[in-house]
């Protein structure tokens, strides 16, 4: 994993780009990592035809996340060589055999796992993170909604080491104490940073920007 998006300071990942304009800006901004969500169910669908309109165009400039549900093999694996991302984001059910997989490769893994289910004995690859998302019952990807953040909290501190971003209905008015109580390695915010479905409201990011440390 880069270690420059996982510093001391915690970070910011906005996630479901999906056009060159936002792209371009939060590049601009120094934010430190953008998703591009490859699940065509997903709301913010980006495909990988509209994905090489702009990914290439930030590449090396802003850390590009893509993000699967149990659509990884081959996607994702043929977009990280192709250049259009850099990091691998699991958001399915996904085994430990399919993270180590791309682990094996040296292709950095984001697992995402609800607050109810934390894994019992994570990886300790550098090339891995966790993030911790509000449980969606049956569905996958964000509700837009926040959990008990003690439940992080408790996680990261017995996880020191493991690098663990934070989600779920994360926003401007609620990230400063998010970041507070939970000092998670980053904030993972969609919806929060909106102005509509997958269009990004900017006067939010420089507020959420003005927020971190």
């Amino acid at each position: 994993m880069h270690s420059e998006f996982f510093a001391p300071k915690t970070s910011l990942k906005i996630c479901g780009v999906t056009s060159l304009g936002d792209a371009r800006a939060l590049a601009d901004l120094q934010v430190d990592a953008l998703g591009i969500n490859f699940w065509p169910p997903s709301k913010r669908y980006c495909s990988p035809e509209l994905a090489r309109t702009f990914a290439p165009e930030v590449k090396g400039e802003i850390l590009r996340v893509g993000v699967f549900v149990n659509n990884a093999r081959p996607l994702a694996e043929e977009l990280f060589y192709e250049g259009l991302i850099d990091v691998v984001q699991l958001h399915g059910d996904e085994s430990r055999e399919d993270i180590d997989y791309f682990l094996d490769q040296n292709i950095p893994v984001i697992r995402a796992v609800s607050a109810k289910n934390l894994p019992n004995d994570p990886p300790s690859d550098k090339n891995f993170a966790l993030l911790i998302d509000t449980p969606a019952g049956k569905d996958y990807g964000g509700t837009g909604k926040t959990f008990d953040w003690s439940i992080a909290r408790k996680f990261i501190a017995s996880h020191p080491e493991l690098p663990i971003l934070l989600a779920g209905g994360l926003n401007p008015t609620n990230a400063a104490e998010a970041v507070t109580s939970v000092q998670p390695a980053a904030l993972d915010i969609a919806s929060g940073a909106e102005i509509s479905l997958g269009v990004k409201d900017f006067d939010k990011i420089n507020s959420l920007l003005s927020i971190l440390p």
